[in-house]
């Protein structure tokens, strides 16, 4: 039995000083109010009559949509989602995501990887389910199973929905992780990990958390030696005006306690619909200044975050069916984002998340979808690469050659290589490479299942042919 976490004095201190904020989210949670027309009436032409009749009749049935993802919007993601349809595909409920339910009831396998209930200890970091809900639902949503709290079949055969992490029970493991590493030599003795130095605080999104509960996890992964601490979130899309006074001043409060303590928020913009200014023809406003129109209390959060050196920012998103699968729009994103100091970090393929048939691009689609969003970007501009991940790791799509290649059985519709980016563990297989013959139609790894030409990373060894035939028949 593991004891309530004691802080220490100076925790006491730092938190005695945090305020929590006041918002009004003005949140519509579930499609009742819909169906009912017991929403604002600016709302209430947001589904179209066919589309709610449409969720009604499949409402309580196997294919209910909310049974797959819940549904909730805020008001301020309504007010740009009206005019975008792109938005739409990404926030409103539709029928097309339940005709077919396969994929993963776990997707990446983080279960293995999971310790301590609530953090998942898979790469050199660990990541931490903080919350189990954001300011709104994105309906492609890569954790669509806690967010659902849906029944998830652990190693030992139990069966319950994944739990959130405890400041009690996480520290410990932290020190005691480390403690065994350090003793060892610098390397963890059954793992091979080194001392876990960085944490991402994910869920859902911290961000829906009040300011002291986000400072009480910031000042004790602090003190349990932790270096640096990412903040997943999608509320710079969501709900802007979060990142208030209170909130930074909780910050800057922290950083004068932890000053060696590095911040990181990784940011989730999809498209620039949701941060962009859009005159009544559906263009983008040019700022007399340079770039285009932002909305204000949009850069007026990242202005506040900028404007900390300590702080760093980094976007990443999926590439999505009718959301962003448009070089345009991607363009036009990471210009933005990097001119206004946030970072280009990963754009990833769809996961195996249950339903992931009606979201997922085809693999070799969203590479061309990137690459050519790329062209015409300066080289700070374009640092994001495509990420697929697989259960042994985060992997990147490294090329499509659509030339077939003499002399290589297979690989006469050209290939695709696929380089291990980040390994579990020890990261043993990290920076190896696997080369697939090409399918067009391939949205998941098991695309390729019958086209492996060289598989030095092991993506299709026993152990990835294994895992991707449990996924195939669930």
């Amino acid at each position: 039995m593991i004891n309530e976490y004691q802080a220490t004095p100076r925790e006491t201190a730092f938190l005695n000083q945090v305020e929590n904020g006041k918002y009004n989210r003005e949140i519509i949670t579930g499609l009742a109010k819909f169906f009912s027309g017991d929403v604002p009436d600016e709302m209430k032409g947001f589904y179209s009559e066919s589309e709610l009749d449409a969720l009604r009749a499949l409402d309580n049935s196997d294919r209910d949509t909310q049974k797959r993802m819940p549904v909730k919007i805020t008001r301020h993601y309504f007010e740009k989602a009206k005019n975008s349809p792109s938005l739409q595909v990404l926030i409103k409920a539709s029928p097309k995501e339940t005709v077919d339910l396969a994929g993963s009831e776990d997707p990446g396998k983080q279960l293995t990887y999971s310790p301590v209930e609530g953090l998942i200890h898979k790469y050199e970091l660990g990541l931490l389910y903080v919350a189990s809900t954001c300011s709104a639902h994105c309906r492609f949503c890569y954790r669509e199973e806690l967010i659902a709290k849906k029944e998830i079949q652990r190693k030992d055969g139990t069966v319950a929905p994944k739990g959130l992490a405890k400041i009690s029970e996480i520290v410990p493991y932290i020190r005691d992780h480390n403690r065994e590493v350090d003793a060892n030599g610098g390397r963890h003795p059954s793992t091979g990990r080194e001392k876990l130095r960085e944490i991402l605080m994910s869920g859902g999104d911290p961000m829906v958390l009040g300011n002291k509960n986000i400072a009480q996890w910031l000042a004790a992964l602090s003190e349990a030696g932790i270096e640096s601490i990412r903040i997943g979130t999608k509320e710079l899309a969501f709900f802007p005006d979060r990142f208030d006074e209170t909130f930074f001043a909780m910050l800057d409060k922290f950083h004068e306690t932890y000053p060696e303590t590095n911040l990181r928020m990784m940011v989730h913009f999809n498209h620039p619909d949701e941060f962009l200014v859009k005159d009544a023809g559906g263009n983008y406003v040019s700022n007399p200044d340079g770039g285009l129109e932002w909305n204000s209390n949009v850069r007026a959060a990242v202005k506040g975050l900028r404007s900390r050196s300590w702080i760093n920012i980094d976007n990443q998103a999926p590439i999505i069916k009718d959301i962003n699968d448009d070089p345009d729009a991607l363009r036009i994103m990471q210009r933005e984002l990097k001119r206004n100091g946030v970072e280009n970090h990963y754009f990833f393929c769809g996961r195996d998340i249950v339903g992931h048939k009606a979201f997922n691009v085809p693999i070799e689609e969203a590479w061309k979808i990137l690459n050519e969003s790329q062209k015409g970007l300066s080289g700070t501009e374009a640092h994001a690469r495509l990420s697929i991940t697989h259960y042994k790791g985060k992997t990147e799509v490294a090329a499509v050659v659509e030339e077939p290649i003499p002399g290589l059985p297979g690989a006469e519709n050209g290939v695709v290589i696929f380089k291990l980016l980040r390994s579990a563990e020890s990261a043993p297989d990290r920076a190896k490479v696997t080369i697939v013959g090409r399918n067009p139609e391939a949205i998941w790894f098991s695309g390729y299942d019958d086209r492996v030409l060289f598989d030095e990373a092991g993506l299709y060894s026993m152990y990835g042919i294994g895992l991707l035939g449990q996924e195939n028949a669930a």
